[in-house]
């Protein structure tokens, strides 16, 4: 579905991604892992155009290559990025946020329905819709950006570190609802520093290290990898 071939990108004289190809297929749930600054964003950035960066490489969605649209393209054919700290409009209500996340697309298209979609995956947000997204918990604005990117109707979501900030009781009900969204069949692209969690949840993961590609394969199997439980998982 997603493909990323060969892709090198650079801030200025700085190489931040250097030679990444990873996949995610149709309906998967794909982790990638690593540690602060190892290109995690970027690469993010990269899939969305939504990073000032120098990149070569392809990226194709669906077979189509998409390294050379525009971001409002690219969430047009169902590519959708969750950013890092959410970027809510903190003055907007929870529902005038939710609405932004259809705003460009076809007026005729029924987005009360998507609205609807929303709430019943995040009740809470129907007590809150009237509330400005300053007043929310950290675990409620991470509803909210989820719930902004499904009005766009994507075919893929892209995570990058949804748990970051949240208390352990949030943490485990946010990877619930990945789950939940996965399996209203949107595919799933996740960057998260909570690599049990994350390699819990996954088919696929990869380990990214200073802008390369280090370690690929089933879920499964890296949570057993020793240099995966060493670095990443807190175990000798």
């Amino acid at each position: 579905m997603l493909e990323v071939s060969g892709l090198s990108a650079k801030y200025g004289a700085v190489a931040a991604l250097a030679d990444v190809t990873l996949g995610v297929k149709r309906g998967q749930i794909v982790s990638l892992l690593g540690s602060n600054g190892a290109g995690k964003s970027t690469l993010l950035g990269c899939v969305t155009n939504s990073v000032p960066c120098r990149m070569t490489g392809s990226i194709k969605l669906e077979g189509a290559e998409i390294s050379g649209l525009s971001t409002h393209a690219i969430i047009a054919r169902g590519l959708v990025l969750v950013p890092e700290g959410r970027q809510l409009f903190a003055e907007l209500t929870v529902e005038e946020n939710l609405r932004m996340g259809a705003y460009g697309f076809d007026r005729g298209r029924k987005w009360r329905s998507d609205l609807e979609l929303v709430y019943r995956l995040f009740p809470l947000l129907v007590e809150r819709r009237r509330q400005p997204a300053a007043t929310l918990s950290g675990g409620e604005q991470q509803m909210v950006a989820i719930g902004r990117a499904l009005m766009a109707r994507p075919s893929i979501v892209l995570l990058d570190e949804p748990s970051l900030g949240l208390a352990p009781m949030l943490v485990k009900e946010i990877f619930t609802l990945i789950r939940d969204i996965n399996h209203r069949a949107v595919t799933v692209l996740l960057v998260e520093q909570n690599a049990r969690q994350a390699l819990r949840i996954a088919n696929q993961a990869y380990v990214l290290e200073k802008g390369r590609v280090t370690l690929a394969g089933p879920a499964e199997g890296l949570m057993r990898d020793p240099h995966v439980v060493e670095a990443y998982l807190g175990e000798a």
